[in-house]
């Protein structure tokens, strides 16, 4: 009797160590990944699990009562009893565990254990090299003073200080993040292009610290990383250094991500703490008690930066500064410093940029890239400071906390009060209204940007006519050295006091020159449509609007200064609407008000006498409570009724009809095409309801339609599998990028992110980023363009054609009005004016819908107004769709669902145009709830037909994805010889059994 229950001990203890294995191997899977798994990945895959744990459980446990209750029977029976219920055991982990791994862990399985595929060396060599021309053709020079770049061929020892030399910003945190591993140094490049460095200095920095404080997405060291001035003097470092050579070079960086906005103040806050979610949690603004100063931000120097500084430039005549950072900084000390005569703009370069520097500084490489953004001289007095950052309602808690939720919630605001007045449109508008002097305000303008020779540019053909303007502009390179210019053509249009919101300059259209030779000439042709200086009138037409009058088409070297003009007038106003021109020709329907309920109580800066509502529109929120009207319809958990969606009407759409079609037969046919609906009948709503739920990092296979899994993979500058860990090339931030003004460089970079994504077997791509620089503290600044919409616009639109050319689906995100990183994801309802949201803030979005073929769109945690970005249907519907003519689906942002947010929700997402929850296992309510009613499943079917649509468009569609996962035939092979050694063994102890009674 003790012998036969030590058996059964024995097996239940060994198959419970088989379940906690397969729940430690997932564990270990999910929270060892290497970017940015959340542990909700884990938690949620725990409550999954617990359904056939707990089956399992119960059924062993109606075995032991079985085997007790056995105990009156004779010992041949308790003997039959006993071994059957041991194979009872062993067949209830079999099938749970076969449950588990082909339900609720299938997907984190298949992420984990499918093949890994290499890039090839020939795809990650033309990857790399083409890394290189991104920074050879977007570092900007900012300063070059008696021409001492480039260095003389004499001039090959450099002394380089600061920290940020041994260890630079090669990009960003987060989703945007890169594999640095094989990283091309700055100070292994110098040395390989024939520099000689001052390896005393560096070992000096590498024994202050050899790694650079961490900011990640939920903890930030934001500490500079610098020794004091007395370390320097008691090592005798600024004299070794002078023996060495009489040329310095000094590094500045600034690092920035997702999750977090930069400092404003540099207080004594720490509370960062080791061992939080990817190494750690909170906030630690400095280490260095020196650099404490509540009236310094993070964009400025540091007080340690600039007692090194001081002393470099009182010791050394000749000093080069490299502006290693993607957020624009103050750089008026560049001015302070007589011995300052050089500096480079060098953002995060990926993992090949550095390879560039060593050419720039001999002159091999000329650089010519202009700046994507505005530089100021202070960053705190821009019409954006006063509403950027963190803005608490204090009478929401009715609205979005209910009583039988025990979580509580907050919502926060921001007021994008400047309206259109964004970077260079309101400085060069509040300079012509006479409201700034802009010479003591603007250091460097949008668009600006040095050469090693100059160029003459000048228009010499220009005609227009009712549809559009076309212009040809020769540029000359009048100096001494090969290099490239960027053509800038700007217009300025005819503003009327208190009439529609004008800037007074706008980029409108560009284009780069080849290597010019020095008196080399070349002639370059631009083209515009008129309607594209069309302004949107959301008061009164509620459409956009050409005014009449007389339109300024200038050529420019930067938004400021100006070298060539022409003029046209427009004799009467081109209104468009269905009463007068209709859509504009882009259009599919008329442009009209979708976002009246986003515009708020806000005063919205105007240029009306001369801005004469400046301050008090640009003031800091004094009122934070929502007012009553937007408080009615704010969206929230507490508040959602999906009954006021239901038609009563609506028809129950056909489910599992046999049509013998799958998703291969409607590759490449119109999203109307009658084949779709006999597609989209084969499905069951459990299809729909996998295929909407399991979309975090990629898309479900159904069987239905013979529809293969997707894998989707992160970030901007280069593909990131989060859960294989695999990652391709890590190519140059999206700023640098924006900042070569080259359109065909964009587009050689979306088409390498496309095949690369083809070699790694990846569909999705979660890129490109296009929210503007509302703020140069804007965390994320390294992964979005510019500040202008215009140039994020035509640079994101080329990467997005360039990759879905090559079957790679772009989510460009994130859509809309993500242009901060605080409070993005607690309820964060953001106000605008509908003028700014179409001209500023949906413009890139726009292009890279209408001219990108974009496929995917990623929606935005924060709110439009009082909305959900992933639940406004005038953004999702009327907008992308119906304006647009988007094809294609929507997917959230990382979907953390209703529990964790307070507003995050599958049914009333799928019913307002989001389709795709960004979800690894249908965590925190990614599955639809409502599996009845016809409005529902006509939801999910409409979700799904969109999905599908993208998938049967991408590389989805190669044969080799259509194969069965080794892992999964392993799986299938160990369950068969399972089941036939079960069956065999049954066969012979019963055959057995018979035999003996």
């Amino acid at each position: 009797m003790k012998k036969r229950w030590f058996k059964l001990l024995t097996t239940i203890i060994l198959l419970a160590i088989i379940i906690g294995g397969v729940v430690g191997f997932i564990n270990y899977k999910l929270t060892n990944s290497t970017i940015n798994i959340r542990e909700d990945d884990f938690d949620s895959m725990v409550n999954a699990l617990s359904p056939y744990l707990i089956t399992a459980g119960a059924l062993i446990l109606v075995v032991l009562i079985i085997l007790l209750i056995s105990r009156k029977y004779s010992q041949k029976t308790k003997n039959l009893i006993l071994v059957q219920s041991i194979l009872a055991i062993i067949l209830i982990v079999f099938v749970i565990g076969n449950l588990i791994i082909f339900g609720p862990a299938n997907k984190i399985l298949n992420l984990s254990l499918s093949k890994k595929y290499a890039l090839s060396e020939a795809t990650a060599s033309k990857s790399g090299e083409l890394g290189t021309k991104i920074v050879e053709e977007g570092v900007v020079l900012l300063k070059n003073e008696g021409e001492i770049l480039p260095f003389s061929s004499n001039n090959k020892k450099l002394n380089v200080f600061g920290w940020s030399a041994t260890n630079p910003i090669y990009g960003g945190t987060g989703s945007g993040t890169i594999d640095t591993s094989k990283t091309i140094s700055l100070l292994d490049n110098l040395r390989a292009t024939g520099y000689k460095i001052n390896e005393n200095l560096v070992d000096f920095y590498t024994s202050y610290s050899s790694s650079r404080p961490m900011v990640g997405m939920w903890g930030q060291d934001w500490t500079i990383p610098e020794p004091k001035l007395e370390d320097y003097n008691s090592e005798g470092i600024f004299e070794q250094a002078e023996s060495f050579s009489d040329t310095a070079l000094i590094v500045i960086s600034r690092s920035g991500g997702e999750g977090a906005d930069l400092p404003r103040s540099i207080t004594d806050r720490d509370d960062l703490k080791p061992g939080g979610m990817f190494g750690q949690s909170g906030v630690r603004y400095t280490s260095n008690s020196d650099d404490i100063d509540i009236n310094k931000h993070y964009l400025e120097l540091s007080h340690r930066e600039k007692n090194m500084i001081e002393r470099v430039t009182s010791n050394f005549k000749d000093v080069v500064v490299i502006i290693n950072s993607a957020n624009p900084m103050e750089l008026g000390w560049l001015d302070d410093y007589k011995s300052i005569k050089a500096a480079l703009w060098y953002p995060g370069p990926g993992i090949t940029g550095f390879k560039a520097l060593g050419g720039i500084l001999d002159g091999s490489i000329n650089p010519s890239g202009k700046l994507p953004d505005t530089y100021v001289y202070d960053l705190l007095k821009t019409p954006t400071n006063n509403n950027y950052g963190d803005f608490t309602y204090t009478n929401m808690d009715n609205v979005i906390n209910s009583d039988n939720n025990d979580e509580k919630y907050e919502a926060h605001f921001v007021n994008y009060v400047e309206s259109i007045y964004v970077g260079y449109k309101f400085y060069e508008t509040a300079a012509a209204e006479g409201l700034i002097d802009y010479e003591s305000k603007v250091q460097y303008p949008f668009g600006y940007g040095l050469s090693y020779t100059s160029f003459e540019q000048e228009i010499v053909d220009f005609n227009w006519d009712n549809n559009s303007v076309k212009l040809d502009v020769k540029v000359t390179n009048t100096g001494k050295s090969t290099g490239k210019e960027v053509v800038e053509v700007y217009y300025t249009p005819p503003y009327y006091n208190g009439g529609i919101e004008k800037s007074e300059v706008n980029l409108i259209e560009f284009a780069k020159t080849s290597n010019l030779a020095p008196g080399e000439s070349q002639r370059i042709s631009l083209s515009f449509d008129l309607e594209d200086m069309a302004s949107y009138d959301y008061k009164n037409y509620e459409s956009y609007v050409l005014e009449k009058g007389d339109y300024q088409i200038s050529l420019r070297s930067d938004s400021h200064t100006l070298i060539d003009s022409r003029t046209i007038n427009i004799d009467e106003d081109l209104i468009y609407n269905e009463e007068n021109n209709g859509s504009r020709s882009g259009d599919i329907e008329v442009a009209t008000n979708q976002f009246d309920y986003a515009h708020g109580n806000v005063n919205y800066l105007s240029r009306e006498d001369g801005f004469a509502n400046y301050e008090k529109a640009t003031a800091a929120p004094s009122n934070f409570s929502l007012e009553d009207k937007f408080k009615q319809d704010f969206s929230a958990i507490a508040n959602y009724n999906l009954e006021a969606y239901n038609d009563s009407e609506a028809e129950m759409p056909i489910l599992k009809q046999n049509n013998n079609l799958e998703i291969r037969d409607v590759a490449g046919l119109d999203y109307n095409d009658p084949k779709w609906e006999k597609l989209l009948n084969q499905l069951s709503i459990s299809d729909m309801n996998k295929l909407i739920a399991l979309g975090g990092y990629s898309t479900s296979a159904l069987n239905s339609i013979n529809l293969p899994r997707t894998v989707s993979a992160d970030g901007p500058a280069g593909l990131n599998n989060n859960f294989s860990g695999q990652s391709g090339t890590g190519f140059p931030t999206a700023v640098l990028i924006a900042a070569t003004w080259n359109k065909d460089l964009a587009f050689d970079f979306g088409i390498q992110i496309g095949k690369e994504a083809a070699e790694m077997h990846v569909t999705g791509w979660y890129a490109p980023s296009m929210n503007i620089h509302r703020s140069a503290f804007l965390g994320r600044s390294f992964e979005y363009y510019s500040e202008d919409p215009y140039l994020s616009g035509s640079i994101a639109a080329k990467s997005t054609k360039g990759a879905e050319e090559q079957g790679l689906v772009a989510y460009i995100k994130h859509f809309a009005l993500n242009d901060q990183e605080q409070n993005r994801d607690k309820i964060l309802a953001t106000w605008a004016d509908e003028q700014a949201m179409r001209e500023i803030y949906l413009k890139p979005f726009e292009m890279s819908v209408k001219e990108g073929g974009a496929t995917g769109v990623m929606s935005a945690f924060n709110y439009i107004g009082n909305n959900w970005a992933g639940t406004s249907s005038s953004l999702l519907n009327e907008v992308l769709r119906k304006e647009w003519g988007f094809r294609g689906h929507v997917i959230t942002d990382y979907f953390m669902g209703d529990k964790s947010t307070g507003y995050m929700d599958a049914d009333l997402a799928i019913r307002n145009g989001n389709d795709l929850m960004l979800s690894t296992t249908g965590e925190n309510g990614a599955y639809i709830d409502d599996l009845e009613s016809a409005t529902s499943i006509s939801a999910m079917r409409t979700a799904s037909h969109n999905i599908l649509y993208s998938v049967a468009n991408s590389n989805a569609m190669d044969p080799k994805n259509f194969e069965m996962e080794a892992w999964v035939k392993i799986v299938i092979i160990i369950d068969i010889i399972i089941a036939l050694i079960l069956l065999a063994f049954e066969f012979i102890y019963f055959k057995k059994y018979l035999k003996n009674n």
